[in-house]
């Protein structure tokens, strides 16, 4: 599957002020930033990553039904279940995206590559790919 954009890191870091209007892939990404809310950790692992492939409409609202394509190795049941509702969580505060006329057209239906970070990836770390899963 080709992504319409590179895979995006999106930590626990407070953004700045939300745009009114989404009208670039920055924006896009700085309001899913604002969005993520990691699990409390004392119920999940602090170390954990996710990334969700997920498409718009053109009245930013999601289209379909965003995929997990990867998970840490390290996560147990527990902390993907607890991760996967957190990014649920994520998506469904931030939309629907309040796109530009000029950005709904461009990104209506291509998928995004989302990562939802909650550590610091090691330079040495080996990923793998895992086998799509529907939310």
């Amino acid at each position: 599957m080709i992504c319409a954009a590179a895979a995006w890191f999106v930590g626990p870091n407070p953004a700045p002020a939300q745009p009114a209007q989404v009208n670039t892939i920055a924006d896009v990404v700085a309001r899913l930033k604002a969005c993520w809310q990691p699990p409390d950790p004392r119920r999940a692992h602090a170390g954990i990553d996710i990334t969700v492939i997920v498409s718009f409409k053109r009245n930013g609202e999601i289209l379909g039904k965003p995929r997990v394509t990867y998970e840490s190795e390290q996560a147990d049941d527990n902390d993907r279940l607890l991760y996967r509702i957190a990014v649920m969580e994520a998506l469904q505060r931030c939309t629907p995206m309040p796109f530009t006329e000029g950005m709904a057209g461009a990104v209506a239906g291509r998928p995004f590559a989302v990562r939802f970070q909650n550590r610091k990836p090691s330079p040495t770390e080996k990923r793998a790919w895992l086998i799509p899963k529907i939310l």
